[in-house]
């Protein structure tokens, strides 16, 4: 089967070459790339010239996730597609074979691999990240699919395109309706990128918004201040158990990390839950205002804003 890759891009010039370098390190090479740039003004796009690829530009007010998907999806040739973030750097030059193996079996629709947390990464980040992407076994039942690095058959995407009423989350969105669909998506625990962020406050507000807001949308429920409340105590029970698990080991112990933690928790609750809330009332409205999630993301968003992308 031939193979497509997707790319997206934004002011990524501080990875974007180690992402496409290893990418053409790979022991798989018969790809065609799409990249789609939405407005650069760093060096990402005189990096990405270097690379045989077809560059695509879309000022940056254009763009929404799940519909610059469909339009770079539109452009490929592949019948398998894969999807590969700017910040993503696969660590193995069999990373790209072993996520396609899993199309060996005809019974599978998509696929998606593990991520693991940059050198840097602070230890919220690494928790939370060997959580949803784990070492052994599958991965937990709120991560059906994830972006940064996967990939589907064409003919997957055709029965079902990328949502692009929400900003955001158009990943977990396509894997919730193949769930319900009973189509098969695939956890690939060796097909290993490094992708990770270290969000400050404002920045996981403006992420977590618009998880919120897509959310609304894909479940279709409504959210309230009381699980809003249990939501940051649960949260926060569970950082406590893991910095007392980790404390055990004095290299890994993290007070200034257990201290901040319930902070952390109860800004990156409150903006899904005002996120959601959005949704809610553009649902109910019949549409609503479609760019407040992208208002909050330029507002709040930083890194967030970039890694949308």
């Amino acid at each position: 089967m031939s193979v497509s890759i997707v790319m997206r891009s934004k002011d990524s010039d501080w990875v974007i070459a180690q992402a496409l370098g290893s990418l053409y390190s790979q022991t798989f090479r018969d790809f065609d790339l799409v990249v789609v740039d939405s407005g650069s003004t760093d060096r990402t796009l005189e990096i990405v010239r270097r690379y045989p690829c077809r560059l695509v530009q879309i000022p940056a007010a254009d763009y929404v996730p799940g519909a610059v998907l469909n339009r770079a999806i539109a452009l490929c040739r592949g019948d398998l597609l894969v999807f590969q973030n700017s910040d993503a750097v696969p660590l193995s030059p069999h990373t790209l074979a072993r996520l396609l193996a899993a199309f060996d079996d005809p019974g599978v629709d998509a696929a998606f691999g593990r991520q693991i947390p940059r050198p840097e990464a602070r230890g919220w980040v690494r928790r939370d990240l060997a959580e949803s992407f784990p070492e052994i076994g599958p991965a937990p039942a709120w991560m059906p699919y994830a972006l940064p690095f996967a990939a589907m058959r064409r003919a997957a995407w055709e029965r079902h395109a990328f949502h692009a009423e929400a900003w955001g989350s158009e990943d977990t969105e396509w894997g919730v309706w193949a769930r319900r669909h009973g189509r098969e998506i695939r956890y690939v625990a060796d097909a290993i990128v490094m992708h990770s962020h270290n969000y400050t406050l404002k920045e996981l507000y403006g992420r977590r918004f618009i998880e919120g807001e897509a959310d609304a949308f894909i479940q279709g429920d409504r959210d309230s201040v009381p699980r809003l409340a249990r939501r940051v105590l649960g949260s926060a029970l569970r950082d406590l158990v893991s910095h007392v698990n980790d404390a055990r080991d004095a290299r890994h112990r993290d007070l200034a990390g257990l201290c901040a933690a319930p902070v952390r928790r109860a800004v990156s609750h409150y903006g899904y839950f005002k996120g959601h809330r959005h949704g809610e009332a553009r649902l109910s409205s019949g549409g609503g205002d479609a760019g407040r999630s992208r208002r909050v993301l330029e507002r709040y968003g930083g890194t967030a804003a970039r890694e949308a992308r």
